[in-house]
């Protein structure tokens, strides 16, 4: 057998156990696994030393800025940012780039503009918003599906200037239309008069403090906006998805809408899970505002909870990055005028290997199915993506869980030098991601994949995850 690349001493999961072995890789696929390599022959011998090796890591959802706001962003320091972090697939949003991508002809001019700087392996969400409603353009939608999109997304507050939010009967015809497709719909969850008249009620009445955009963000306006969706998904027969969720609530009525039999699922965040609005925004101030806004430790607890239970389907980043210089701290940035967002891929898989596996809240087939294998399902890139399987792509993620170090938000890949993770001090990271059978990063190194090296992947099935919910 012709073997391109041996991945050795590599401990690979097993349910909740692990097992040494060695993995074969030839044409960028596994071909197998063998206890005894003595003999054979390779081109490339990639060595584990013993570390834990899952499939590659997924994040379904960043907004890489390109092409359009470059100077936030762009695909090759966030794909790079996104290797340093252990990931090896990426689903790039359709609302932060020029234009935005609500078409096969925006998806293609999008592809054109950074698949020569991918550093990761890449999907993509399609878009879906008021304006394509009002002006009768959703035949837009199936042409997106057919290109091989993975998921639709639709914003109830407003994003960016090129992206319209929808209005509620609006998000109901774009339900029934992304219906059709059999793919999800990707809501972000907040109800927007809600949000709207607190925001202004808190700027007249002069709150300038870190913690009042969480305030005026009212856990409600989640709560309600889930609400409205799951009835829209029972209506419609739409598939559901909640991204970004920052609430304990979210995840109990996600977790309701699954034991009915509902096609609903929801993502959560490592900043949901880590921060809480009163201790970050007060520290961070305009570095730590997302949108949803940060939540108690309460809601943290919730979401852990949410992912041990199958309420939570996945982690994602919401990777969303800006310019300190004009966007985060220029003369007159406020709280209220700074744009909203954070950086995340190259914290994602530690954050969980560290706080969530390494400290017990949830087991190795827990993270290996919150990291790599549902979302690939989800979005109908498995087994090609998210397994381990003979004949799926040999991508791995290689994790030091002894590794002790702290998250310096100076030294990233990313062109964003801010994150309210900086100093948090993890026991757990990945020390090489490998796409497709080569090593992209190197923990020694650093980033040492190829501009142009990941590969734009399309939708290969359409996919379900499981409604069970255990306790």
């Amino acid at each position: 057998m012709k073997i391109d690349v041996i991945i050795k001493n590599a401990r690979i999961p097993q349910g909740d156990d692990t097992v040494l072995t060695n993995i074969l890789v030839s044409d960028e696929k596994i071909v197998g696994f063998m206890n005894d390599i003595e003999g054979m022959d390779s081109k490339e011998v990639i060595d584990a030393d013993g570390n834990l090796t899952i499939p590659g890591c997924f994040d379904s959802h960043t907004h890489f800025m390109d092409p359009g706001f470059t100077h936030r962003e762009n695909f090759l320091t966030g794909t790079s940012s996104a290797a340093a972090g252990g990931i090896t697939t990426i689903m790039d949003m359709p609302c932060c780039s020029k234009p935005s991508v609500r078409s096969v002809a925006e998806l293609e001019q999008k592809l054109n503009a950074i698949k020569d700087k991918a550093i990761v392996d890449f999907a993509f969400w399609g878009g879906v918003t008021g304006e394509d409603i009002r002006n009768g353009q959703t035949h837009h939608v199936k042409e997106q599906a057919d290109y091989g999109v993975c998921g639709f997304k639709v914003y109830m507050t407003p994003s960016v200037p090129t992206y319209e939010r929808v209005t509620d009967p609006e998000m109901l015809e774009a339900f029934k239309v992304v219906a059709e497709t059999g793919l999800p719909v990707g809501i972000h969850a907040e109800n927007y008069a809600m949000c709207d008249y607190y925001v202004n009620k808190f700027q007249k009445d002069g709150r300038l403090d870190g913690p009042a955009w969480a305030e005026a963000r009212l856990t409600l306006a989640e709560k309600v906006a889930i609400e409205l969706g799951i009835s829209f998904a029972e209506e419609t027969g739409a598939r559901l998805h909640i991204v970004h969720m920052s609430t304990g609530i979210g995840a109990k009525l996600v977790g309701e809408a699954k034991k009915r039999g509902l096609p609903v699922t929801a993502e959560a965040t490592p900043h949901y899970l880590t921060l809480n609005y009163q201790d970050a925004m007060t520290e961070h101030k305009q570095y730590a505002k997302i949108a949803p806004p940060l939540r108690t430790k309460k809601d943290n607890e919730g979401l852990w909870e949410g992912l041990k239970n199958g309420s939570v389907d996945f982690v994602a980043t919401d990777h969303a990055p800006y310019e300190i210089a004009t966007e985060k701290e220029a003369e007159g940035v406020n709280i209220w005028t700074a744009f909203p967002g954070i950086p995340g891929v190259e914290t994602m898989v530690p954050i969980l290997v560290s706080e969530g596996y390494n400290k017990g809240r949830i087991t190795l087939s827990k993270l290996v199915d919150v990291l790599s294998t549902n979302a690939a399902k989800h979005y109908g890139l498995y087994p090609k993506k998210g397994a381990m399987n003979i004949g799926s792509d040999a991508d791995f993620t290689i994790i030091d869980l002894e590794k002790e170090w702290t998250i310096d938000q100076k030294k990233t890949y990313s062109m964003a030098k801010y994150n309210p993770l900086h100093g948090f001090k993890l026991k757990g990271k990945p020390v090489k991601t490998v796409v497709r059978g080569k090593i992209v990063y190197d923990d020694q190194v650093g980033v040492i994949g190829q501009e142009g090296y990941g590969e734009f992947v399309k939708r290969q099935s359409i996919q379900m995850l499981d409604k069970t919910i255990k306790y």
